[in-house]
């Protein structure tokens, strides 16, 4: 089980990169609301790789016991 918890946390690390890049492209096209929308997502993103990245931790942890 842990390795679905870390593909997926880096799958969603990988989404957050990619909407990290959008908003910088955006933001510099002067698009802020657009930059915005596409900042939110990585956050969102970023918050959803922690919790998976933290599960994968937990799950590693107790297979070495």
């Amino acid at each position: 089980m842990s390795k679905d918890a870390h593909n997926q946390a880096a799958e969603h690390h990988d989404k957050a990169a990619k909407s990290h890049r959008r908003a910088a492209e955006h933001h510099d096209k002067g698009e802020h609301e657009t930059a915005q929308k596409h900042s939110k997502e990585a956050q969102d993103h970023s918050q959803t790789a922690h919790e998976h990245s933290k599960k994968a931790h937990e799950e590693s942890g107790k297979q070495k016991k």
